[in-house]
């Protein structure tokens, strides 16, 4: 049977300024299918850390959520610290890319301005969200279409919930929906007198 686990990248979570909302959503979303999640870890946005704390999930065989960190801000090391972990390099995803490339047109497109050229530091910036560790596949993200990815068991997902969530579904529903029981575990308790 499989063991399901959550890491949370993101000081923001570890000093307090924004409180976790993807434990209770994933224990939500795996009790829904008779499936319990089995341990979950905040990591720093460090990449030794994360590298240290995805090597060790990558280890254990266990299916592992990664919310955080795959964005192209300063503190978004994800794809980077999955990369070193599994000793692969990171690459250009052309799909990932294409994605980008779509969801920055549709955005120009919004605000009535052209598309930036490839070599503009916005669209440099966006694009690197595309390039992934070797061999990852896509998550596709119904929000903003810019994916998150697959390697092995690990599925990196986007730190906002609004995306992350639905995303946790698909990966569910596509992946692992052989492993979903038909009845949810349940919980009884009695009170014992003297």
């Amino acid at each position: 049977m499989l063991k399901f686990g959550l890491i949370v990248f993101g000081d923001e979570l570890l000093s307090g300024k924004r409180q976790d909302a993807h434990i209770p959503k994933l224990i939500e979303l795996l009790a829904a299918r008779g499936l319990e999640l089995d341990w979950a870890r905040y990591v720093r946005d460090d990449p030794a850390q994360q590298a240290a704390a995805l090597r060790a999930a990558f280890a254990s065989g266990d299916v592992v959520f990664c919310c955080g960190g795959i964005g192209a801000t300063p503190d978004d090391h994800s794809r980077q610290a999955a990369a070193l972990a599994l000793g692969v390099p990171l690459q250009a995803h052309a799909g990932a890319q294409a994605l980008i490339r779509q969801r920055a047109a549709e955005m120009a497109a919004e605000r009535g301005q052209a598309l930036e050229p490839e070599d503009h530091p916005d669209m440099q910036r966006r694009l690197q969200m595309g390039v992934l560790p070797q061999g990852a596949e896509l998550i596709p993200n119904p929000y903003n279409r810019i994916p998150g990815f697959s390697l092995g068991r690990l599925h990196f997902l986007p730190g906002f919930p609004v995306m992350a969530h639905p995303m946790m579904a698909w990966v569910l529903d596509t992946l692992y929906a052989e492993s979903a029981r038909p009845v949810a575990v349940r919980e009884r308790s009695c009170v014992v007198q003297g």
